[in-house]
This record gives C-alpha cells, sequence and structure tokens, in this order.
C-alpha cells in the first residue's frame, strides 16, 4: 500500500495508523455494548438484583469517562505511545481477569480496569490527529475513527449476543484480549516523542473524577445529598484549576466560547445516541417480542451504514469543511427522531430505518466537530481540549441513559408506546436547541473572520 508523505516529521505512516487505530476503537466501543446484551445472563449466574448489577455498567461508564480525560491530559508531557502501551496492557490484563471471574467483585474490578485501560484508545485518537494529521485530511481521519466506533455499537449486540448465547458471557474478554497483540505494530509505527518533566495536577485530576462520579451516582439514585456534594466538589475544582500553573483542566477551554458551543452540540449528539441504544432494544422486546439475535440484527444496518459513509464524510469534511457536516448531521438526526416519535410504536421495521439515519448523522456530528474543535484550539491545548471533550462528549451519553431509564419510570400509567414516543419528542427539541447552539457558532465565526 502506497504510504502518503509524513504529515510533520515523525509521522511516517500516517494511513497504517488511521486505520490501526480504528480498529483497536472498534474492539474497544464493541467491549462496552457486547457487555450491555449479556447483563440480564450476569444477573441470572452470580444472583445479582438489578440495582446491584448496574455497576458493573455504571462502573465502567464512569472509569472510562475520566481516563479518557487523564489520558489525552497526560499526552502534553508523556508520549502517545508510552500511554497507549499503558492502557492496552491494562486493558488486556482486565480481560484476563474478566475470563475468569465468577463473583460479582471480581467482574466488577475486570469492568473497571478494563474502562480505566480502554480510555487511553478514544482520547489519544483525537489527540493523535489534532497534533499530527494536517487539517486537509483530519477529518478523513476522524471520520474513519468515529465511524468505527458506531460500527462497534452497532455489531456489538449481534456478537455479544451470540457469544453469550452459545459460550457464556466470560468469552466476552476473550475479544478485548485481543487488542494486546495490537501493541507490537502501534510501537512500531507510532512517532517518537519527547518526555516533558512537569508536575501533574493529581488534585485537579482527583476532584474532577470524584465531581463527575458523584454526578453520574446522582443520575442513578436521584440522592439530593450526593448532587450538592458534587456540586461542591467542582467549585473547588474550579477554584482549583485557577491557582496552578499547569492545571489538569484548563480553565482557558471555558472561557473559550466558540469551544463551549462545540463541546455543548457534541454533548446533545451523545445524549441522543446513547439514549436511543438504550431505548431501542427495550421497544423491540416490550412491544414486538424480538429476541437478543433479533434486536442486533435490527440495528446493524444502521453501523454498517455509518461505516460505509465514514470514507464519504471524511472526503466531505476535507473538501467543504467542518461547518456543513456538522448542519448535515444535526438534520440527520432530527430526521431519525421524527421516525421515532411518530412511528417506532407501530412498526419495529420503523427502527431499522431511524437508526440508519441516526448512525450516519451522529458520525457526521462527532467527526466533525472533533475536528473543527483541534481546528480552533491553541497547539499547546489540544491535548487537554480533546480531551475534556470527550469527557463531556461520555458523560452525555450515560446522562441520556439515566435519563431515558428515569423518563420510562415516572411514565407509570401511560401505555406502552406512547412512553418512548413522548421521550422521542423530547429529544427532537434537545436537537433543535443543539441546531440553534450551532447556528449561534457559525454566526461568531463568520463575525470572527470579517474583522
Amino acid at each position: 500500500m502506497e504510504e502518503r508523505p509524513p504529515a510533520v516529521p515523525g509521522l511516517k505512516y500516517e494511513n497504517r495508523i488511521v486505520w490501526l487505530w480504528s480498529l483497536t476503537v472498534w474492539l474497544v466501543v464493541m467491549n462496552t455494548t457486547m457487555f450491555n446484551v449479556a447483563l440480564p445472563s450476569v444477573l441470572r449466574d452470580l444472583s445479582l438484583s438489578s440495582g446491584t448489577a448496574s455497576w458493573i455498567v455504571s462502573g465502567y461508564s464512569i472509569a472510562f469517562a475520566i481516563s479518557t480525560l487523564t489520558y489525552s491530559r497526560l499526552s502534553d508531557f508523556i508520549p502517545i505511545s508510552r500511554l497507549l502501551a499503558v492502557g492496552l496492557a491494562m486493558l488486556g490484563a482486565a480481560s484476563i481477569i474478566g475470563f475468569i471471574s465468577h463473583n460479582f467483585y471480581l467482574l466488577l474490578f475486570a469492568r473497571v480496569l478494563q474502562a480505566a485501560g480502554a480510555g487511553a484508545v478514544p482520547g489519544l485518537a483525537m489527540v493523535l490527529a489534532g497534533k499530527y494529521i494536517p487539517i486537509s485530511r483530519r477529518g478523513k481521519a476522524m471520520s474513519l475513527i468515529s465511524s468505527a466506533a458506531s460500527l462497534g455499537f452497532g455489531l456489538g449486540p449481534v456478537i455479544g449476543g451470540a457469544i453469550t448465547t452459545y459460550l457464556g458471557w466470560n468469552y466476552l474478554f476473550v475479544i478485548t484480549a485481543f487488542v494486546v497483540l495490537l501493541l507490537p505494530l502501534f510501537r512500531k509505527l507510532l512517532p517518537k516523542e519527547e518526555v516533558h518533566k512537569v508536575h501533574f495536577d493529581s488534585a485537579g485530576g482527583l476532584l474532577t473524577g470524584l465531581g463527575v462520579t458523584g454526578l453520574l451516582l446522582f443520575l442513578s439514585t436521584m440522592s439530593v445529598p450526593l448532587l450538592i456534594g458534587s456540586l461542591a466538589i467542582l467549585y473547588l475544582l474550579w477554584r482549583h484549576i485557577h491557582k496552578v500553573s499547569l492545571p489538569f483542566v484548563q480553565p482557558s477551554l471555558f472561557k473559550n466560547r466558540q469551544y463551549v458551543k462545540l463541546a455543548l452540540s457534541a454533548f446533545s449528539g451523545f445524549i441522543l445516541h446513547f439514549s436511543a441504544l438504550f431505548m431501542m432494544p427495550i421497544i423491540l422486546t416490550e412491544l414486538f417480542e424480538k429476541d437478543p439475535a433479533a434486536i442486533g440484527l435490527i440495528i446493524f444496518p444502521g453501523a454498517i451504514l455509518s461505516a460505509v459513509a465514514a470514507q464519504f464524510i471524511g472526503r466531505l469534511i476535507d473538501k467543504f469543511g467542518n461547518i456543513p457536516l456538522i448542519s448535515f448531521g444535526h438534520v440527520m438526526l432530527m430526521i431519525s427522531l421524527l421516525i421515532l416519535a411518530l412511528f417506532s410504536g407501530e412498526n419495529p421495521y420503523a427502527i431499522l430505518v431511524a437508526y440508519m439515519f441516526m448512525s450516519t448523522g451522529f458520525s457526521s456530528l462527532t467527526s466533525s466537530i472533533a475536528n473543527e474543535a483541534s481546528r480552533i484550539l491553541p497547539e499547546d491545548e489540544i491535548g487537554s481540549g480533546m480531551g475534556l471533550m470527550q469527557l463531556i462528549q461520555f458523560f452525555g451519553g450515560a446522562f441520556g441513559v439515566a435519563l431515558s431509564g428515569l423518563l420510562i419510570e415516572w411514565q407509570h400509567g401511560v401505555s406502552g408506546a406512547a412512553v418512548y414516543t413522548n421521550i422521542f419528542w423530547g429529544m427532537t427539541l434537545l436537537i433543535g436547541a443543539s441546531g440553534m447552539i450551532f447556528l449561534s457558532y457559525v454566526r461568531r465565526n463568520a463575525r470572527l473572520l470579517q474583522s
């Protein structure tokens, strides 16, 4: 395969790195959705309550979100290749522990350790693209990585359901153990970077972790004291990052209005996508009595379409810029939500069609927003900025799932189909609000160019 010339000195194998990283993202994301399908089996085999079992998902989400930002922040000081090696090694070790786990606490430890390692993959992917791939080709690279994530979301239920049915849920850990085999290739292909000896803001990292964890736990428990405590921790974090020279989270990012607008649109996109992935299987099970294998097959076409469309999305980003593709993503998500709101309770194949629009729109939105964020951030803030963007996105995903669960519970007495229809109508308002925020971004961007 003919290689591109280096984007910058040190990145000689751009094509191979992007494809290899996309494969790794696919495995990591698939690991998340595979296990969601297996939860009923885990619940039965380990004699767990649904509340206890939910910690397996919540613990993974919390550790994944925090570790994503941590790896991205560390990339400002430590070589990407070294951080990725640590992350993949942790992921591989956790997979071995998970394979032999036969009690709840060992399984929970394995999942949290998996997430702590897996967080290196999506966070560092965006940092690598932002630092080393020219803006003229960055859109294609980011859309390919984003589409690999979408493919993982779609294939996870199909593969996870088959493995759980025929081999058992422990064998799900075997799939993610394969990432260790990719380490020698990454060590060979990734650029050599220098280590910058600086003081790492451990206190800021701890406060960030506690604050985010508290908020995610509040969403699942609705405990007011937990909410107050989490907000107090985040207030301490805000004061702390203004006092240290190299904070864990750069306060200048929150003062960058354009960056904040992009982050809010990405946050909304993740809320919608994760909520839909959470509710679609429930709708197909409760309203149409579909089994796990059939549910996976209904979701699968949208995931495949997203992966195929990635090449075109990347080329369009590189040719026309990020703005048209972010707009396109909003339109596709709006169409998807309208189909779900109008027809998801009537015909299961409406969900198949809707997810084809949603997965393509989500891939377009996230890859173009990531590319646009890397374009507007100063070089010394790319690591921290892209990491914070990832944290905001995955927090949005967790928030969306928790919110959807609460909205379902709050609608006792409402007929089955109407419960979900009401939620999808609410989501159309959210994507409309996100579109208005992005319109504000475009207008301010035009004013900045004119001045």
